[in-house]
């Protein structure tokens, strides 16, 4: 009796530590995790914060692939791509099908307290008084005022002056196709250019640009962000979200007859699900991962203000704030994490 509870004791620790073993080795097999190349500042800093995490720590083979988000939400969906780092849950009627069909699913929370609208500069509202300039609308609390003709009008389009600019994303990207559907549900497709820059980094130009010479200037942003922490904005008020509101405004076939404002941001580490149960260890490490907001921003200004790479302000990162992101991995991988940078 006690022979067999020895062995049986000996085999059970056996299994759990052949367990153990098969559960921390995705990498260790020669798997390769690759990551959404997302463009946009927070998003690209995170998945450079992340990739070196695995690489560096865990030894893992880490790829990137560029796209727009609508084209990278269907490679996690087909496993071509594992992980997004910062998916906006609930944004995409791309992502929102394949959770439905259990391609994918959502893990932890890549930072707290974010949020998205349509803003002005403040001076635009409040004027700047340092540099002598009045204020253009003193009165502009809600995006309801921009039906008013005279108001779309102080935000002149260059290249058809009859009309008010919208500054919108760059095509391809989520915010982009809702800011769209929330100019026809507000009735302003008549009164403004429905403007897209090509690029994240020709958003950024537009708005800086616009903010050094004062001039007035009507656009959707996000935080967390660069632009956010340098420059005073004003977010325009909008009637509430409401989940049967969304719907049509985030459904390509939904109506346009109203409008409302952003739901609660929830911005998770998106992942294909096959993946996910390959990778229990890699999703324990994403279940963790929570990047402070003002660590982010602090992050963003120095990229945009050294004129650094996302690569170099994750470096950055992981060099000065072990104290935020140790928790999120293992005491070895934390020590060649930290050795890689000597």
């Amino acid at each position: 009796m006690k022979k067999t509870l020895i062995t049986l004791l000996i085999s059970g620790a056996a299994y759990a530590a052949a367990a153990s073993a098969s559960q921390a080795s995705y990498c260790s097999n020669g798997n390769k995790v690759t990551f959404a190349g997302i463009d946009w500042e927070s998003g690209a800093f995170v998945t450079e914060v992340m990739q070196r995490l695995l690489a560096k720590g865990y030894d893992c083979q880490v790829d990137a692939i560029p796209g727009n988000s609508v084209t990278l939400e269907q490679a996690v969906a087909m496993n071509d791509v594992q992980i997004i780092a910062e998916e906006w849950i609930g944004r995409s009627d791309v992502w929102n099908k394949a959770a439905k069909e259990g391609k994918v699913t959502h893990v932890g929370q890549t930072f707290l307290g974010a949020s998205e609208g349509w803003f002005v500069p403040a001076y635009v509202v409040k004027g700047d008084p340092a540099r002598g300039i009045e204020p253009l609308l003193p009165d502009l609390k809600s995006v309801s005022q921009l039906q008013d003709p005279e108001v779309a009008a102080v935000f002149r389009d260059p290249e058809e002056p009859a009309k008010g600019r919208f500054l919108n994303c760059p095509s391809g990207w989520t915010c982009e196709g809702v800011s769209t559907a929330k100019l026809e549900g507000y009735g302003l497709e008549k009164l403004f250019v429905n403007f897209r820059p090509g690029t994240g980094t020709a958003l950024d130009s537009a708005i800086a640009s616009a903010y050094l010479q004062r001039q007035p200037l009507l656009f959707y942003y996000w935080s967390p962000t660069a632009i956010m922490g340098k420059y005073d904005l004003i977010q325009l008020e909008e009637p509430a979200y409401s989940d049967a509101c969304w719907a049509e405004l985030t459904s390509a076939d939904g109506k346009r007859d109203g409008a409302c404002g952003f739901p609660p941001v929830d911005v998770a580490y998106g992942v294909n699900t096959t993946f996910a149960e390959a990778a229990p260890d890699i999703i324990a490490i994403l279940e963790k991962a929570v990047f402070p907001l003002q660590d982010i921003n602090e992050s963003l200004a120095f990229m945009k203000d050294s004129d650094a790479t996302a690569a170099e302000a994750a470096d950055r990162f992981l060099k000065d704030k072990a104290e935020v992101w140790e928790t999120w991995v293992s005491g070895d991988a934390k020590a060649k994490i930290l050795a890689s940078f000597e």
